[in-house]
């Protein structure tokens, strides 16, 4: 099934259709309207702020009460920000402190994990709190020895690689499943079958506590500073006190549009909550704030039958309709601030191959679930008018079939996709050429 539409973004005429109010899973488009919603709730110019707070004096080295680690829920903060920030503290003069540690991720609700269902290891959802770190994810590490593999978990940006205690990684014996996950109260325990291991390897693996993950690597880090600090506690409510350094993440537009070039599941759902949170709501759950840029696609927008569960379309519950899309894309927020966001596309040959020297110019959002796939976004005609479009394909019978174990690599996913994004190159030439004058 196939809902798609084009119109002409200066008049909003409808130039071709088809299905074009059958609502299916829009997937990662829906980045494109968080996107919208972001912008309009913030600002393109707002920044995350994570700060550092004394709540008592420094005297001879000593911080004489806590220090507070205190959150926005800044999707792009790294190990090199708290490093940063741990060499802040340092020339600030503090070498321990009298009082605790405390975390403050109170800034955005705790969220176990974007979409339950998707398979444990899945690094593009990870839990969501208003302290995150590195895409709230942890490099696992494995190189076989003569006995066994050496494994290690690391919280790794450029300039610092620290290893990390609160993830736990056991290697065992067995054929399936290749990961599984135990929450085992203050870490992260990870299984893994030794057959899928090979000689050596890596990859990228959620986790489940951002708040104590940014806790353990920020003391790791001040440590080597020369500051002394205890085990972190985590607090609902900031208390009071002198901000020591406060690291700011860059402004929004470029924050989104890192979102959408590299559809980072984990930056979708800050902002949209952030969002909701200027909005004057108080959104305990992504479901919460998704209904909240329901209600705001609806009016502000124009939108006539969206439905939204998260603010990444990760979730699988989430539809839209071609037409809504293109709708979203004319209004004048989304020309003025969203188009110069989106990522070019290359236009392909009958080859698959890119066409560098193509007259159709393409910015646009893809959209990949397993047997869901969407593109939309704006076409530039050799002539120069300009198109937006909205392409939503998916076999929803195929998908609801899948076992658990089937989601990571479907049988035949790839095939369906890889037509899927044909058929779209193939309407976006023909479009370029017949609507071009």
């Amino acid at each position: 099934m196939t809902s798609l539409a084009v119109c002409d973004v200066d008049t909003g005429e409808f130039l071709e259709v088809k299905n074009p109010v059958r609502r299916l899973p829009p997937a990662s488009v829906v980045k494109s309207l968080t996107a919208l919603y972001a912008l309009d709730m913030l600002g393109a110019d707002y920044r995350f702020v994570t700060r550092l707070v004394a709540t008592g004096p420094i005297e001879d080295g000593l911080i004489k009460g806590d220090l507070v680690l205190v959150g926005s829920g800044d999707p792009t903060l790294d190990t090199d920000a708290l490093g940063d920030m741990a060499r802040a503290l340092a020339q600030n003069g503090v070498r321990r402190i009298g009082g605790r540690l405390l975390l403050a991720p109170g800034a955005l609700p705790f969220v176990p994990a974007i979409e339950p269902g998707q398979p444990p290891q899945a690094g593009y959802n990870p839990a969501i709190s208003g302290l995150n770190l590195n895409f709230n994810r942890v490099y696992f590490e494995w190189q076989r020895q003569a006995e066994g593999y050496r494994v290690t978990l690391d919280a790794r940006a450029e300039r610092f690689r620290p290893e990390v205690r609160i993830a736990r990684m056991q290697v065992v014996d067995r054929e399936l499943p290749v990961y599984t996950y135990a929450d085992q109260g203050g870490s992260d325990q990870w299984t893994v079958a030794r057959p899928a291991l090979g000689n050596g390897g890596g990859r990228w693996l959620p986790v489940r506590k951002p708040a104590r993950y940014v806790g353990e690597v920020f003391r790791s880090l001040a440590a080597a500073q020369g500051v002394s600090l205890p085990e972190p506690e985590i607090t609902d409510h900031a208390p009071p006190g002198e901000t020591l350094f406060a690291w700011q993440s860059g402004e929004l537009r470029g924050i989104l549009r890192g979102m959408l070039h590299w559809s980072t599941n984990l930056t979708a759902e800050v902002v949209g909550l952030t969002a909701s949170r200027a909005r004057g709501r108080s959104p305990v759950s992504l479901a919460d704030s998704a209904a909240s840029m329901e209600a705001w696609a609806r009016e502000r927008l124009v939108l006539r039958r969206p439905r939204f569960i998260d603010h990444s379309g990760l979730g699988d519950g989430a539809r839209l309709c071609a037409s809504d899309l293109v709708t979203a894309l004319r209004h004048p927020l989304a020309r003025a601030q969203l188009a110069p966001l989106l990522r070019r596309m290359s236009m392909r040959d009958s080859n698959g191959l890119p066409m560098p020297d193509s007259p159709i110019e393409v910015h646009a959002k893809t959209g990949t679930l397993n047997f869901v796939s969407a593109l939309a976004g704006y076409v530039a005609t050799p002539s120069g008018r300009r198109l937006a479009f909205a392409i939503i394909s998916a076999d929803l019978e195929r998908r609801a079939a899948l076992r658990p174990e089937e989601r990571e690599r479907p049988e035949g996913g790839r095939a369906w996709t890889l037509r899927a994004r044909r058929m779209q190159n193939e309407l976006l030439a023909r479009w370029g050429s017949i609507f071009a004058a």
